[in-house]
């Protein structure tokens, strides 16, 4: 039997290594800027081209390196942070070159040009493949510039499965925001295609946060901070007032790592409990400090995942400090038992001088004389004024002003209606009644039996194909607003919007002027209020970044489906007799009454059989 086990040739494996570690140009960004800042940059450029497939170019100012280095900084398994085992799990640091270099040397072409602050001469090094090509003196300023070009380019199939340069570049601003907030007091730049989209200088937090999605976020802000033996959180969190349907603005940091965790952002979901509108999540920008060693970040090769030691008391911590946070500048209410409400002063008053009140007496006033005699008192026009309690009678004596004007005094009391459900009166609308249950469903009788429709899924229903026909009929209806509405939004919201733009014409949507953050719209299509405009335009680039990855799907299916979920009737509405009724004639006109855009069952039916056998 001929021997079937062999040992992969050293470029094969390193393509193999390369896979784990960089899936996109994003993963390289991320890779190259880490190690910039372990080198101990102030100041870092990064330059995209493509959507990173092109181009990715990172030039810190940081510690270069010597020739040595450089040279040993693309073989695989070189690391400057790992001397033995146990390191692995105290790692301080993100990776001081090496390591991910080996891995993208391996699946593209990459020039390295680095000097150390000691030496008059730096290094150039050219890589194709995973083989070095050239290495030579040359004249270089302090620091490293690393660029990649061609990604994937020895592995075709690889390639074929990016994105779209805007899908790209979309997933590249992501890390790259990810990492200008873990480190506010680095500089950073961002190019792409020749265009500056970010200058960042060097700050706190806040600012910080403010020069990445806009100055008004900053006045959106609550600060989060608690200090413990097991961990130390800081950070903010949004006010639930301008929670978003997108996931754009979450941001967990552990020791200035950034990491993805259901479970932390459950915590936080549940310390909002109560206070967000539906299908809504709040933005946050949380930092979490612990031990080294009691935390796994190695159970994820791009190390984007964590696992705690004791997580429970992790997020015990994490609630309790965001609840604080929101009760302590009064966002979430809270009971205070030694505070007397009767000696707290309004906010209108707060600012106003004390008042000193003036007592006047009427020494000659005589409770018993007759209106208008000397004895008695009179207004300041002499018109006599009424005696105490005798002004809640003045005007309604026999015959008096109030009676001949018809004043009819009436007594209320519960009406009683004697029906099956109250508040639900049976209307009868072309011989069908229909009955709301739990502010959810809607029960009508049919021949058979009862009817039982979720109304959610069936205006989904509705709207979906409404906007369906609307599209595929190349005339939308538009409203034009009569003042523009300004919109802001983050820059990967925004990049999500110059995709959307051209099936969104399709819809009805009108824009206008776009200043950097901001976008003006001027028109909606006919059946979105203006008031719902943000909300349905925040729904729209929610739901993308949630169909980002289906396929099979034409742009107008995708754009119909969230639409109709952004407009479609919530849970918990009430409804009336006629718009029960409408809601029914409509979901059956639609060619598809069965199930709504996301394939969920819209109705289902009691027989009179399922009934009887249910009374017996």
């Amino acid at each position: 039997m001929a021997d079937r086990i062999q040992l992969l040739p050293e470029h094969v494996a390193n393509q193999i290594a390369a896979g784990e570690v960089v899936q996109r140009p994003a993963s390289v960004v991320k890779e190259l800027m880490e190690n910039a800042i372990d080198a101990g940059a102030d100041q870092i450029q990064l330059v995209v081209r493509d959507g990173g497939k092109a181009l990715v170019q990172v030039v810190d100012n940081g510690a270069g390196m010597s020739p040595a280095d450089a040279r040993l900084s693309i073989q695989r398994h070189a690391t400057s942070k790992i001397r033995e085992a146990e390191d692995l799990f105290r790692i301080h640091t993100k990776g001081f070159r090496g390591e991910a270099l080996a891995s993208i040397a391996a699946i593209a072409r990459l020039e390295l040009q680095t000097r150390p602050g000691e030496a008059d001469l730096g290094t150039h090094l050219k890589v194709s493949g995973g083989k070095e090509l050239s290495v030579e003196e040359t004249v270089a300023p302090k620091g490293t510039s690393i660029s990649v070009k061609n990604l994937f380019f020895n592995i075709p199939a690889r390639r074929n499965f990016l994105k779209s340069p805007r899908v790209e570049f979309r997933h590249v601003l992501d890390e790259f925001q990810r990492i200008a907030l873990a480190h506010p007091e680095v500089g950073f730049s961002l190019h792409h295609d020749e265009a500056e989209l970010y200058q960042l200088p060097a700050s706190n937090l806040r600012k910080r946060i403010g020069h990445l999605f806009g100055n008004r976020m900053q006045d959106r802000l609550v600060p989060v901070e608690e200090d413990t033996q097991v961990v130390r959180v800081s950070g903010f969190v949004c006010k639930p007032e301008f929670a978003r349907k997108s996931r754009g603005e979450q941001f967990f940091f552990v020791n200035s790592r950034f990491v993805k965790s259901s479970y932390l952002h459950h915590a936080v979901l549940n310390a909002f409990e109560g206070l967000l509108r539906p299908e809504t999540v709040p933005g946050y920008f949380l930092f979490l400090e612990v031990p080294p060693e009691s935390i796994d970040i190695n159970i994820h090769p791009t190390k984007t995942e964590i696992k705690f030691e004791d997580e429970k008391t992790v997020y015990a911590i994490l609630r309790s400090a965001i609840k604080h946070s929101l009760g302590q500048f009064s966002i979430r209410p809270v009971l205070d038992f030694d505070s007397d409400p009767n000696l707290q002063t309004p906010y209108s008053f707060r600012e106003r001088d004390a008042v000193t009140p003036g007592v006047t007496v009427d020494r000659d006033f005589n409770p018993f004389a007759e209106p208008g005699s000397p004895s008695g008192r009179t207004g300041p026009v002499g018109k006599p004024v009424a005696r105490g309690w005798e002004v809640l009678y003045e005007g309604l004596q026999e015959g008096g002003p109030a009676a001949r004007e018809g004043l009819e005094w009436t007594v209320e009391s519960d009406a009683r209606d004697g029906t099956l459900f109250p508040g639900e009166a049976l209307q009868d609308l072309g011989g069908i009644a229909s009955f709301q249950i739990d502010r959810k469903y809607i029960l009508t009788p049919v021949k058979s039996g009862l009817l039982l429709i979720d109304q959610h899924r069936a205006h989904q229903r509705v709207l979906y194909e409404q906007f369906l026909k609307s599209l595929s009929s190349g005339q939308p209806v538009s409203q034009a607003l009569l003042f523009p509405l300004r919109l802001e939004f983050g820059p990967g919201e925004m990049q999500v919007l110059e995709g959307l733009r051209e099936p969104m014409a399709a819809m009805g949507f009108r824009f206008g002027k776009q200043e950097g953050k901001s976008l003006e719209v001027v028109g909606l299509p006919a059946m979105i209020p203006e008031s719902e405009a943000e909300s349905v335009v925040d729904g729209l680039i929610a739901g993308w970044q949630r169909q980002e990855g289906e396929i099979g799907f034409s742009t107008a299916d995708r754009m119909a489906k969230m639409l109709s979920r952004a407009l479609a009737i919530p849970p918990g509405k009430v409804l009336d007799a006629p718009s029960r009724q409408a809601l029914i004639h409509d979901l059956f006109a639609c060619t598809e009454t069965r199930r709504s855009p996301f394939d969920k069952i819209i109705h289902t039916s009691l027989t009179v059989e399922e009934l009887e056998k249910k009374l017996h």
